[in-house]
């Protein structure tokens, strides 16, 4: 900097933004320290920073050094002074995002200078950066616990899907704007995710006869009536999860909802939540009569015993580390029929898939490699396990784009529920070391130990 500029240790400073961002810009080991700009002698003292969430982490959207040194408590005091004016030459949404962090400050003057500074961005400008994906929720938050923006910057705020819901909640209980009021009840989807703002709404007592009308007729659509299957599945779709709402219309278990036994709409609605793929993307070619024949209805018994497998091998797996929230989940998966299984296995999630590769149904394990979600890693898991059916380990061997890993080939080979056959072709592709050392295996069958010293010893006497 220019002679005549000031320095940190003093905290004095010219208005001049140049100056100050030369001075908040220079970083060592990884804190902003400031130059002593008489001089040029090289870092002055650090000054703590003043905001009293030192100790309190803060979720920082920006990447810029200043807004995280901010964040953390970190930034000299001068920086925070210039950036609570608004001084500092930061791109807009950076600045906008450290100036709302400064309203938190326990420093009274920064957060006041902060406060001021935000109410005096140009208006036209704080509407159209409200509007970005890349604006931090932080702001959109602080905007929304305002109480005499324009009504415009009001709905873009709202609309915003980035605003946190909290911040809504807190905007539908204050407001004395009842227009808004209206435009927060035609947000039937946010009104479902979030029914602590559709009880806002009908808690103010400045909402419109609309407002009221649109927000109690979403309360008794969706959370005041019997839930069956179909009130599900709107639910479901309110909220953009299409595939969840396909397997809930089309489960065995959808006319049985109201009753008072068996699958509940709570138990419905925790299925739904494991469920990511759409009917479209499925392919059930595979499933030929002869599988068709094997869906029958279990008795009571026999879905106790599935269930006690199951979790067995999953306590094994897990080093017996299993939540009773899991177990329970587990349990009512594990529950539905075999039907409604196969098509969660075909449907589901990775934590789906892991739970019904371990069903004792071959149709069921099989439904799971259908999965068109399924990844590389989960199939070389499955590769190694010793408790499912030799079909599901056969489709695996002989599915193309699985053959090409050769981690999922040599787990399968090392696997002694592997047909036989299988790991004899996919023994031919192994390593010579690999080879070796399952030639000297007591954990896979016999002719499958005798192949590979054949193998091993011919490779050996070419080399």
């Amino acid at each position: 900097m220019n002679e005549g500029s000031g320095n940190c240790a003093g905290r004095s400073f010219r208005n001049d933004k140049i100056r100050i961002s030369t001075l908040v810009s220079q970083t060592y080991d990884g804190r902003l320290l400031c130059y002593n700009s008489l001089s040029g002698a090289g870092p002055s003292r650090f000054i703590p920073g003043t905001l009293p969430n030192r100790n309190m982490p803060v979720k920082v959207n920006s990447t810029n050094k200043v807004v995280i040194a901010i964040a953390e408590g970190t930034a000299p005091s001068p920086a925070q002074v210039a950036a609570s004016k608004g001084m500092l030459p930061l791109p807009q949404l950076d600045l906008l995002e450290a100036l709302v962090l400064l309203t938190k400050s326990d420093d009274p003057q920064l957060a006041a200078n902060a406060k001021k500074t935000i109410g005096e961005q140009d208006a036209r400008q704080l509407r159209e950066l409200s509007r970005t994906e890349k604006i931090a929720p932080i702001v959109l938050d602080y905007l929304a616990r305002q109480e005499s923006l324009s009504q415009d910057l009001y709905e873009i705020v709202i609309a915003n899907p980035l605003t946190p819901d909290e911040a809504i909640v807190a905007f539908a209980r204050n407001t004395a704007n009842s227009e808004l009021l209206e435009v927060l009840s035609y947000n039937q989807q946010l009104l479902i995710k979030s029914p602590d703002i559709l009880d806002a709404i009908i808690a103010n007592p400045n909402r419109s006869a609309e407002a009221d009308r649109r927000a109690m007729e979403i309360r008794r659509e969706f959370f005041e009536k019997e839930r069956g299957a179909e009130q599900i599945a709107r639910e479901l779709r309110a909220q953009g999860k299409e595939a969840a709402a396909e397997f809930i219309e089309g489960a065995d278990f959808a006319g049985e909802l109201e009753g008072e036994e068996g699958i509940n709409a709570d138990d419905a609605i925790l299925f739904a939540e494991h469920i990511e793929v759409p009917d479209a993307e499925i392919d059930d070619s595979w499933l030929s009569l002869e599988y068709i024949e094997e869906i029958y209805e279990e008795t009571e018994e026999q879905r106790e015993a599935n269930v006690k497998k199951v979790l067995g091998e999953l306590l094994a797996d897990e080093e017996g580390e299993l939540t009773n929230q899991r177990v329970s989940m587990i349990s009512k998966i594990m529950r539905m029929n075999m039907k409604d299984r196969m098509k969660m296995a075909m449907k589901g999630d990775r934590e789906a898939r892991n739970i019904l590769i371990r069903d004792p149904n071959r149709v069921i394990s099989q439904a799971v490699i259908h999965n068109p979600k399924i990844t590389e890693p989960e199939v070389e898991k499955i590769s190694t396990m010793k408790t499912v059916p030799d079909d599901v380990l056969r489709q695996i061997a002989i599915n193309r784009k699985w053959a090409r890993n050769y981690n999922i080939m040599h787990k399968l080979a090392q696997n002694p529920r592997t047909p036989i056959g299988n790991t004899i072709t996919i023994m031919t592709r192994l390593q010579l070391r690999d080879l070796i050392a399952m030639s000297k295996s007591r954990n896979i069958p016999d002719a499958v130990r005798k192949h590979a010293l054949r193998l091993s010893t011919a490779r050996l006497s070419r080399s």
